[in-house]
């Protein structure tokens, strides 16, 4: 019988050559690199404001807390919250070392054991001294507008009342979805941080020929300040909460004026107002002021 032949095996034992990679050129490299850079510049850019507004959203709010947990926190004459604090104002406390500088209660190694606190004799007197404050401006408010102005300089400085933070209250307007806490001065540092109180002008607490005035910024870069409040019409409510209660205004009229204008910051005689104004711009790099003027209502 005849032996079946075998097949004939491949030449060389070689495997097929794959095909040879091309060598990306120096240049063809930059241009992808530029490309990539540039694409996640553009990504940058589409997603820093929204996500820069919701983080500045969120500091708002957190401040705007802190605010509101105080209030729930007043020691008195009658009730130390459990606290063991047996000092009556900011101060005496701690210089007794009850609390630190901040306001937390503190054991005797200076350890915190509890949250933060105010006193209510401090508000007391800061109501008193507000309430001082806006009867003075009655009289000198236009003297004191031309004199040599410090608007950075606040009317008041709440750390004297045990207010370390510096947040006075703060201010919302639900149809544009505002809320922003005030500051007393108008510093680069407040203004950085929500709505300022203009000094020289009343503070808010209400009342017959006030007029508390407060400015916020337009395209802070990340955050979202007094932008919207053009999009404020006649009607639309505005509500000042402070240490004492809320204060509810109705926007009446919106007005721009050259920076040297301050009417619309004076006291309207025979009125409650609450004024917000902002930057708009006026041309050629320069900016006029936007005011929206609110009067008090009650509900």
């Amino acid at each position: 019988m005849r032996k079946k032949e075998k097949p004939e095996k491949l030449q060389n034992h070689e495997k097929p050559e794959k095909p040879e990679k091309k060598k990306m050129g120096k240049g063809r490299k930059a241009l992808l690199i530029i490309a990539s850079v540039m694409l996640a510049a553009g990504l940058g850019l589409v997603l820093f404001p929204p996500i820069s507004n919701f983080i500045g959203a969120r500091i708002a709010e957190k401040q705007i807390k802190a605010f509101e947990d105080r209030l729930e926190r007043v020691i008195t004459e009658d009730d130390d919250l459990g606290t063991g604090i047996t000092s009556l104002t900011y101060a005496d406390a701690l210089e007794a070392g009850e609390i630190d500088k901040q306001g937390y209660p503190i054991d005797s190694k200076g350890k915190r054991k509890g949250k933060q606190v105010l006193f209510s004799a401090d508000l007391e007197r800061l109501k008193r001294d507000v309430i001082a404050y806006n009867e003075e401006l009655k009289t000198y408010q236009g003297a004191k507008f031309m004199g040599k102005l410090d608007f950075g300089n606040p009317a008041l400085r709440l750390r004297d009342y045990g207010i370390t933070d510096g947040v006075y209250g703060y201010v919302s307007a639900p149809s544009i979805n505002m809320k922003l806490p005030i500051y007393l001065g108008a510093s680069d540092a407040n203004m950085s941080y929500g709505a300022a109180h203009m000094t020289y002008t009343s503070l808010p607490f209400g009342g017959v020929d006030t007029n508390a005035v407060v400015a916020g910024h337009t395209g802070y870069i990340g955050r979202i300040f007094f932008d919207n409040i053009r999009r404020l019409g006649t009607g639309d409510k505005i509500y000042v909460r402070t240490f004492w209660g809320t204060l509810t205004y109705e926007v009446k009229d919106s007005q721009i004026h050259d920076p040297s204008e301050a009417e619309c910051a004076f006291i309207q005689k025979g009125k409650d107002m609450f004024t917000m104004f902002t930057c708009t711009p006026k041309g050629g790099g320069q900016f006029n002021r936007y005011f929206v003027m609110c009067e008090r209502v009650t509900e």
